[in-house]
């Protein structure tokens, strides 16, 4: 008789919970536990949650009660941003055993004991303030690509978010540490890194290889980081997952520009194109600042793609800001949006502002958003018809169809064929298709993926396709 247990997990939010929740999925399975699809029965289910909006905290109740639809006497551990900040409430959700904070997340293993239910919810966590430690985290196994954690919490305080009081202050891996990792994932066969945090762009702070530095020398940078990334050859593509404005310097820029495993592809929050909002919401930068970056990046990689996150329906958003910053984006060479509708959250300054935005009205400023972001990507997609592009492709088959992006972050479907599985193949770009994914023809192919970004580099300089002896 099996009496290997099971564990499934249920991720909410960013990249950097994948990164995060894989990681604690080692750790299990380090013990024994067999890892199984969150819709199966399990003996333990783990949800890492969310709580950028109040969405996602209705939605963790939503998956505990899914859970113990299929396993009524499963034992159930709720851990990541709203179990930090709300960890009574999470326990008072019925089934819940465990909730454990920020501090306490990469030490799952040490609570779960017998893993049989508990008459009561037990709460393992600390005040936030207490949160300086850096945990090293990765996905693997999954997909192509990993999401590579390189930066944890936050000092910038926005006016509207909740991130520094669920994850503390921004501390950083150490660049050495970072590199050891991306080698660790490049020997299992990842093609494809993506450098994620909370606020990448600030890494260096409180590290721990400054910690011991003494205080005259400067602390690691986010620059010096992505340098000594580009030097792993085994890595197709690294990407980055999101960055400041302000902290996204020219000298960043070039670097990308030039680089053969950068790809041409940045995510830049935005939040509004109104400086009256953006200085509500303590933003460190003004519009202006926002289209100089859009504009170098630009001018240097016309093929680049840029994504924007961008809220609506701020406290004191007047249909006039709301116009302010439509036109804003409508008027910037971006590719897709990021659109996110304000909610209230308990503790912070925002809640108090006035006047209030009617909810019916937020969803329609979200409505009029997402479609200027389906227009902006249907065009940047028309952008690249008739180009020459690498695809990872996932390993999958819907339907007869692959799926994978290419380096700008065009998603590219092709028949399926399980031999390019995972390669990074050099493809013309044919039409945009009805399901609005990008066809391609895979007849070209090449093995070394450095020959592929030679040719890209190529294109992407001198703005013509580059010649492909295959």
């Amino acid at each position: 008789m099996n009496t290997q247990k099971s564990v499934a997990f249920h991720t909410l939010g960013c990249k950097l919970n994948f990164a995060e929740t894989s990681t604690i999925a080692r750790q299990f399975e380090r013990i024994g536990f067999v890892k199984t699809d969150f819709e199966y029965p399990a003996d333990v289910y783990v949800i890492n949650t969310c709580s950028v909006t109040e969405e996602a905290n209705r939605e963790c109740r939503r998956i505990v009660r899914g859970a113990l639809r299929n396993s009524p006497e499963a034992f159930v551990i709720v851990t990541g941003c709203y179990a930090q900040l709300k960890p009574e409430e999470i326990a008072n959700i019925k089934g819940v055993d465990l909730v454990i904070g920020a501090s306490k997340k990469f030490n799952v293993i040490d609570f779960i004991k017998e893993g049989q239910k508990k008459e009561k919810s037990e709460i393992h966590s600390c005040a936030i303030e207490d949160v300086e430690t850096f945990n090293s985290a990765f996905s693997s196994g999954d997909r192509t690509r990993s999401f590579l954690k390189v930066q944890d919490g936050c000092d910038y305080n926005c006016s509207y978010c909740t991130i520094p009081m669920a994850r503390g202050v921004s501390r950083s891996d150490s660049i050495e540490n970072v590199v050891r990792n991306a080698e660790k994932l490049s020997a299992e066969g990842v093609k494809e890194i993506i450098l994620s945090g909370v606020n990448v762009g600030d890494f260096g702070q409180k590290s721990e290889v400054r910690s011991q530095k003494s205080e005259v020398e400067q602390p690691e940078n986010f620059l010096q980081l992505i340098k000594a990334l580009d030097k792993i050859q085994a890595i197709a593509r690294f990407r980055i997952s999101s960055i400041e404005p302000n902290l996204l310097t020219d000298e960043m820029i070039e670097f990308v520009a030039r680089s053969e495993r950068f790809v041409p592809h940045f995510h830049i929050p935005l939040q509004s194109g109104s400086d009256k909002i953006l200085k509500l919401m303590h933003r460190r930068y003004q519009r202006q600042l926002y289209a100089d970056r859009v504009n170098k990046i630009k001018s240097l990689m016309p093929h680049c793609c840029i994504g924007v996150d961008v809220i609506v329906g701020f406290s004191g958003e007047t249909e006039e800001d709301f116009l302010d910053t439509f036109n804003f984006i409508d008027s910037l060479g971006v590719s897709y949006l990021h659109v996110f509708t304000y909610s209230e959250r308990d503790h912070t300054e925002a809640i108090a502002f006035k006047p209030v935005v009617p909810m019916e009205e937020r969803k329609k400023r979200n409505r009029v958003l997402r479609n200027l972001s389906a227009m902006k990507q249907v065009n940047f997609y028309a952008e690249n018809i008739g180009t020459r592009r690498t695809v990872l492709f996932e390993r999958e088959n819907k339907e007869g169809f692959m799926h994978g992006f290419t380096e700008n972050y065009v998603k590219v479907k092709a028949k399926a064929n399980s031999e390019l599985w995972n390669e990074p193949i050099y493809v013309q770009l044919e039409r945009i298709d009805a399901d609005g994914t990008m066809v391609a023809d895979c007849r070209l192919q090449i093995t070394d993926f450095n020959s592929h970004n030679n040719l890209l580099h190529k294109e992407s300089l001198t703005g013509q396709p580059a010649t492909c002896n295959l």
